[in-house]
């Protein structure tokens, strides 16, 4: 399961903020493997996300209109100077 406090630990740790959005850098799971966190995030959360490959690394893109909705369920369980990843300042 992929709860809210481990998709903010993501964030945190491998979440890259990006022009348009939200990078996941999944360097080291499988497609398949990125391809079933893409699809927990889409059913679960209803988060509007992509499968992108950096070089041969599968990530994860979550788009610019889903942040909003990210923030909010993943907020408060950040830290707060961690929220530049969400786009915001601390």
């Amino acid at each position: 399961m992929l709860t809210p406090v481990a998709l903010a630990h993501m964030i945190m740790g491998d979440g890259g903020v990006q022009r348009h959005g939200l990078q996941l850098c999944t360097d080291s799971f499988t497609i398949s493997d990125v391809v079933r966190l893409i699809n927990v995030l889409i059913l679960r959360y209803t988060l509007d996300c992509t499968l992108q490959m950096d070089r041969q690394y599968p990530r994860i893109y979550i788009k610019q209109v889903s942040i909003p909705l990210l923030r909010s369920i993943v907020i408060s369980h950040m830290h707060p100077s961690m929220y530049y990843k969400l786009g915001l300042k601390n």
